[in-house]
C-alpha cells in the first residue's frame, strides 16, 4: 500500500505529458477533467474546478532576464485581455483573470515571445534563478547564467522530463559572495565556494518553503555543474518517490535514504567521484536603491506594490530600459532591477516600500484564503523598510511568500478562536536565512488581523532596544536562544502590559525554571501564572484568548476594491 503511485502518477502511467500536449489545440477549457487539469499545469497554465472559469498562465523567466520588447508585450497581451499581472517569488510572472475562451490564444502569444510558459507548475524543473547581480554587481566572482542557460535549455522540452519528475524542483545558483535574497529554500542551491584557491560551488540539497537546504559535502567546478545537474535530475526522475503526494520532495528523499543514499543514485549517473565541499563563501550585504556595479555603472531596484505590476507602469518600465539602454531583471524579492544605468537617478518611482517583504499571488490564488497584497496595512511598513527586515508573507500554508526564511514571516488564517474576527496571521519570527542557519520558530499560532501590527511593531521595538544593527543577528544571538513558548509568552506580557521589556542575547537556550524567573522579574502580578505548570502552554492559550478575543466587526477592515482588471 506505501509504494501505491500516487493520482498524478497513474495519470502520467495512462499517458505522458508530451503526448498529451499532441492535442493541445483541440482542449475544451470550459469543460476540463481532473487529469486535464494536471497535465495544463506542466505547460504553465492553473485551474481549479471549483473557479472552473478562471485561469491562471505563469510565464517561465530564466534567471529573471527579459528584454524590454518581450515585457511591453506581456503588458500589451495583459491589456487586451484586461488581465491582472504579478511577478512570482521565483523572478517569473503570472498573469490571472484568463478566461476560457481565451486561454489558447494567450497561451500561444506569450510562448511566441522569447520567454515560455512551459514546465512553469506541476512536476518539472521550475523557473531556475539566480541573483539579480549575477555577473556584473560588486559582489559578483562567477556569472552564473550561462551555467544556468545550461540547465534550462536541457530541460525545457525533453520528453523524458516534462512533468515526469516524482515532484517540483526548484533551482538556485549564485557567483555572488553576497546576495539580494537567500537561495537557502530552494531543492539545490549552487552557493559560491572557494577550494584549493579557486572558485566554484557548494551543493546544498532538500530545501523548500518551510525547510533550509542541507550542505550536501560536493564542490563543483563551474564547468561541472550541467553535469551534475543532468546526474541529479536523472537520479531523481528514477529513484524519487512516486507515493504520497505529500512526501515527494527532495527533502523527504533524504529523510528516506538520506544524504549518502541520494549521493549515491546522483554519483552513479554523473560516472565520477565527487570533491568534498570548500569553503562557503558567502556574506550579508545591504542593498540600497541604487547598487554601483563593477563598470562603474548603476542598478536601480523599483520596488513593485507587492508584486503587481500595472500594464502603464511597465511601459514606462520598458520605455525607460530602452532609452537608457540598459537590462531589466526580476528578482526573487518580486521586484525589478535597472541594470546598466549611467547615473544612479532615475525619473521611475516605486509605487510602494516592498524591497524587503516577498508575498504570494494572496487573493488572485484560489488557495489563499485572505488578501495579503491588500492586507500590508496590518503591517508597520515604514520601519520594516527602515531597519531592512526582510518579511515573507503567504496566504496558505503552501508558503509561496517564503515565511520561513525571512526574519518575520506570515501565514494567512481564518480562524473563530477569537470570536467575530476577519481572520489573521501565524507568525514566524528568526530565521537565520542568510546562510541557511535555521528557519524560523513560530511565534504564534494565530493572531487576528486587529491585533497583527502591535505584535509586529512589538518585535521591531525589542529589536531596536537589542542595539543589534541586524535582525538575523539580533535573532541569532538573543531570540533563537530562548524557547519558542518563552519568547511567545515575553510578547504577550509585554502587550498585555503595553511595556517593551528587552530580552538579552544567551550563548544557549536556558532552563524552564531560568525563563520562568525571567518572566517573575518583570510580569509577577499578571494572572497567567495560574496557568504556568511544568510548561508555558497553557498560560499562552489563555493570555492569547484573553488579549485577542474580539466582539463585533474588525475595526481596521477596510471593503477592498474588486480586482478584475488591475491595470
Amino acid at each position: 500500500m506505501e509504494n501505491k503511485l500516487n493520482k498524478r502518477e497513474r495519470y502520467k502511467a495512462q499517458l505522458s505529458p508530451i503526448d498529451y500536449y499532441k492535442d493541445f489545440e483541440n482542449i475544451d477549457f470550459e469543460s476540463l477533467t481532473e487529469g486535464d487539469r494536471f497535465y495544463l499545469q506542466d505547460f504553465g497554465i492553473f485551474n481549479v474546478e471549483f473557479l472552473e472559469d478562471e485561469f491562471t498562465i505563469r510565464l517561465r523567466v530564466p534567471g529573471g532576464r527579459i528584454t524590454a520588447k518581450d515585457f511591453q508585450e506581456v503588458a500589451d497581451i495583459a491589456a487586451e485581455y484586461e488581465l491582472s499581472i504579478i511577478l512570482t517569488a521565483r523572478g517569473g510572472i503570472q498573469l490571472h483573470n484568463v478566461v476560457a475562451d481565451n486561454v489558447l490564444e494567450i497561451y500561444k502569444r506569450a510562448n511566441a515571445l522569447g520567454i515560455t510558459t512551459w514546465q512553469s507548475f506541476g512536476d518539472n524543473v521550475r523557473n531556475i534563478i539566480t541573483d539579480v547581480y549575477d555577473g556584473c554587481g560588486e559582489f559578483a566572482e562567477i556569472e552564473t547564467y550561462p551555467i544556468l542557460m545550461q540547465m534550462h535549455d536541457y530541460i525545457i522540452k525533453n520528453p523524458r522530463y516534462v512533468g515526469m519528475l516524482p515532484r517540483r524542483v526548484s533551482i538556485g545558483i549564485s557567483g555572488n559572495r553576497a546576495n539580494v535574497t537567500s537561495f537557502f529554500a530552494n531543492d539545490i542551491y549552487f552557493a559560491l565556494a572557494k577550494r584549493d584557491g579557486v572558485f566554484g560551488f557548494n551543493v546544498y540539497l532538500g530545501g523548500k518553503n518551510t525547510e533550509v537546504a542541507q550542505c550536501a559535502d560536493i564542490f563543483l567546478k563551474p564547468n561541472e555543474v550541467f553535469d551534475f545537474f543532468k546526474a541529479f535530475i536523472e537520479a531523481f526522475f528514477l529513484h524519487g518517490s512516486r507515493s504520497s503526494r505529500a512526501k515527494t520532495r527532495i527533502f523527504h528523499m533524504i529523510e528516506e535514504i538520506g544524504m549518502e543514499g541520494l549521493k549515491a543514485h546522483i554519483q552513479k549517473e554523473y560516472k565520477k567521484d565527487f570533491e568534498s565541499a570548500g569553503e562557503l563563501v558567502l556574506e550579508k550585504a545591504r542593498f540600497d536603491e541604487f547598487h554601483k556595479l563593477k563598470d562603474g555603472r548603476f542598478g536601480f531596484c523599483y520596488q513593485t506594490d507587492f508584486s503587481r505590476l500595472t500594464t502603464d507602469e511597465i511601459g514606462r518600465i520598458a520605455s525607460f530600459a530602452t532609452q537608457n539602454s540598459a537590462d531589466i531583471r526580476f528578482g526573487i524579492d518580486q521586484n525589478i532591477y535597472i541594470i546598466g544605468l549611467k547615473e544612479a537617478s532615475t525619473t521611475l518611482k516605486s509605487p510602494a516600500i516592498s524591497n524587503t517583504i516577498v508575498a504570494c499571488a494572496g487573493n488572485l490564488c484560489p488557495y489563499a484564503v485572505w488578501s495579503i497584497k491588500d492586507e500590508t496595512s496590518y503591517l508597520p511598513l515604514e520601519k520594516i523598510n527602515e531597519h531592512r527586515i526582510q518579511v515573507g508573507f503567504s496566504g496558505c500554508a503552501k508558503g509561496c511568500g517564503r515565511h520561513r526564511h525571512t526574519d518575520i514571516g506570515l501565514i494567512g488564517l481564518k480562524t473563530n478562536n477569537f470570536g467575530d474576527t476577519d481572520g489573521g496571521a501565524r507568525i514566524f519570527l528568526g530565521a537565520e536565512h542568510s546562510d541557511g542557519g535555521a528557519i524560523g520558530r513560530q511565534l504564534f499560532s494565530m493572531v487576528p488581523f486587529v491585533h497583527l501590527e502591535s505584535v509586529v511593531s512589538l518585535a521591531i521595538k525589542l529589536y531596536e532596544l537589542s542595539g543589534y544593527a541586524d535582525f538575523e543577528e539580533y535573532a541569532s544571538k538573543v531570540l533563537n536562544n530562548y524557547s519558542e513558548e518563552f519568547v511567545s509568552l515575553w510578547f504577550l506580557a509585554n502587550l498585555e502590559t503595553n511595556n517593551s521589556f528587552e530580552l538579552l542575547a544567551r550563548d544557549e537556550i536556558g532552563s524552564f525554571e531560568y525563563e520562568k524567573e525571567l518572566l517573575k522579574k518583570e510580569f509577577s502580578g499578571l494572572d497567567f501564572w495560574e496557568h504556568v505548570d511544568e510548561n508555558f502552554h497553557n498560560a499562552l492559550s489563555y493570555l492569547s484568548k484573553k488579549l485577542w478575543t474580539i466582539e463585533g466587526e474588525d475595526p481596521h477592515y477596510k471593503p477592498k476594491i474588486e480586482r478584475t482588471n488591475f491595470r
